[in-house]
């Protein structure tokens, strides 16, 4: 109301009877580490500069596509139904199987499909796997989420930008070839700078050199997470061991659990094994080689191009397109895991465990595991460091397993659910919190504040999130003079509010007990 009334009237004076309200942050927006086929928007570099982006259509457009792979198909046996074998890399005249043998490389790998006989090659394959990781991310169920690329791999567009940019000699960039872990830290780093991102994902990770880089990225997210306390780490296994190519279950587990090291594992949550997707890879016909000994070929058992089959031989090479398209390539879990948890997360709420729900776009996994196997990833008395299990179920396709954190054998932080909700709500009453900054700390203060908590966690409970007969059984909210504060708090400026809440916890072992009951 004015100070001082001079003209006779009415006047209006709105009284807010209602305290403020807590708005619930964004619980599920992955940020994407990891190279790109460009990294220009219009004529301005985007390297290690986060962008935030809702579609794939926007990240093709900012971003490009995946490396265009190298081929060598080789075709044996009976022209009508051959044995196939597609390897990855530059032509050999030792028969083109891309130099590798079975399970050999990094980066994505193919399987024939089951007609005729099957093999697999890899190697030579690209260690990229940005823009497949964002293929699965958006195929289940992901939503908006922010990228940083922190390298370009193609040579013409790294051409294209040095000439934008004037970049030349010792300052001009040079095409990427090889995963770094010195780029995925400087893109970790970029990204702590944005408020918004929720989830942490390095997709070209996994074809570090060597497992202890990889896992030494990890730890850094790790311990990101833990000092903004605003996000959390989705992990995979190293290429080298979550293929299921060679050694057992534990082996790949124990590899992690060895090499990870970190005081934060309430952050992070670790899922096996890769997943054979259908996602289908992306080449160039003039690279794809093929090598016909069927006699159907037309080239006597010489090698051909796909691009010039086109012409030539058009039943030949609608076979071979045929089967390349039945190909998919083979993919860490992370991505595909950001888009669960954005979908489970919209669909029912951050406290559901992101577990028992189904992969999309997932062809079968690259190892089978069984209970026994599963237990071990599950619960490790020595490290404690649990791994979540993604399995096949006859009748439900491929699921995911398991909803712990890294830290199993933390009975506080133990599920993964638990550890996101609490993210979710510390987050959101932060930031409803900061309006009071230079208040008066007096009663009516803690009375606005309180109330402002207590709403909202009222609001939780009623949707599921909390567990409790009634509000008081689910939650407190406590501050003021004498109860978490003392004088000397409030003459140093300081107003401590105290939560509780009992955070609903999935039903991770159902017990079902049976007798005999005597006739009566």
């Amino acid at each position: 109301m004015a100070s001082t009334l001079k003209t006779p009237g009415v006047y209006i004076e709105e009284v807010s009877l209602l305290p403020p309200s807590v708005a619930g942050v964004n619980t599920a927006i992955p940020a994407f580490i990891g190279y790109t086929q460009k990294a220009m928007i219009g004529r301005e570099s985007v390297l290690y500069r986060p962008v935030r982006i809702s579609s794939l259509i926007e990240f093709e457009s900012y971003f490009g596509s995946a490396k265009p792979e190298m081929m060598n198909i080789t075709l044996k046996g009976d022209a009508n139904n051959p044995d196939v074998t597609i390897g990855f890399g530059p032509t050999e005249t030792s028969g083109g199987n891309g130099g590798g043998g079975e399970g050999g490389g990094g980066g994505g790998a193919a399987e024939a499909p089951a007609t005729g006989s099957q093999s697999r090659t890899n190697a030579g394959a690209s260690p990229f796997l940005m823009y497949y990781s964002l293929r699965m991310y958006f195929d289940n169920g992901g939503g908006p989420c922010w990228i940083v690329s922190v390298g370009v791999f193609d040579e013409a567009q790294v051409a294209l930008m040095n000439e934008e940019l004037g970049l030349e000699g010792d300052d001009a960039l040079e095409a990427i070839t090889m995963v770094n872990a010195a780029d995925l830290t400087a893109g970790l780093n970029a990204i702590k700078k944005e408020d918004e991102p929720t989830l942490l994902v390095f997709p070209d990770g996994v074809n570090l050199a060597s497992a202890s880089d990889l896992y030494g990225i990890y730890g850094q997210a790790l311990e990101q997470c833990n000092k903004l306390k605003d996000r959390f780490t989705l992990i995979d296994l190293h290429a080298n061991n979550a293929k299921g190519i060679g050694g057992s279950v534990l082996n790949d587990a124990n590899d992690l659990r060895d090499n990870l090291v970190s005081d934060y594992l309430k952050y992070g949550a670790a899922y096996y094994p890769w997943l054979k997707t259908s996602v289908p890879f992306v080449y160039d016909e003039a690279s794809v080689n093929i090598t016909d000994s069927t006699g159907a070929g037309g080239n006597g058992g010489g090698s051909v191009t796909l691009g010039s089959l086109k012409s030539t031989n058009t039943q030949r090479y609608n076979l071979i397109k045929a089967r390349i398209g039945q190909q998919g390539v083979i993919l860490p879990p992370s991505s595909a895991m950001a888009g669960v948890y954005a979908r489970v997360d919209r669909d029912r709420g951050v406290w559901k465990a992101p577990a028992n729900v189904t992969l999309s776009n997932v062809r079968a996994l690259t190892v089978k595991i069984n209970d026994e196997e599963n237990g071990e990833l599950n619960v490790d008395p020595t490290s404690g460091k649990s791994i979540n299990a993604i399995r096949f179920m006859t009748g439900k396709g491929v699921l995911v397993w398991g909803a712990r954190t890294l830290a199993g054998n933390d009975n506080e932080w133990r599920y993964v659910n638990v550890r996101r909700f609490y993210i979710f709500a510390e987050e959101s009453t932060k930031k409803a919190s900061a309006q009071f900054v230079f208040e008066p700390n007096d009663a009516n203060t803690w009375v606005r504040v309180k109330a402002m908590i207590e709403n909202f966690l009222t609001d939780q409970w009623r949707a599921g999130a909390l567990a409790g007969a009634n509000p008081e059984a689910a939650f407190y909210v406590k501050v003021g003079l004498g109860e978490t504060m003392t004088a000397q708090d409030i003459l140093e400026g300081r107003m401590n509010v105290e939560i509780g809440m009992a955070v609903v916890r999935p039903a991770e072992f159902i017990i079902l007990k049976f007798s005999h009951k005597m006739q009566e």
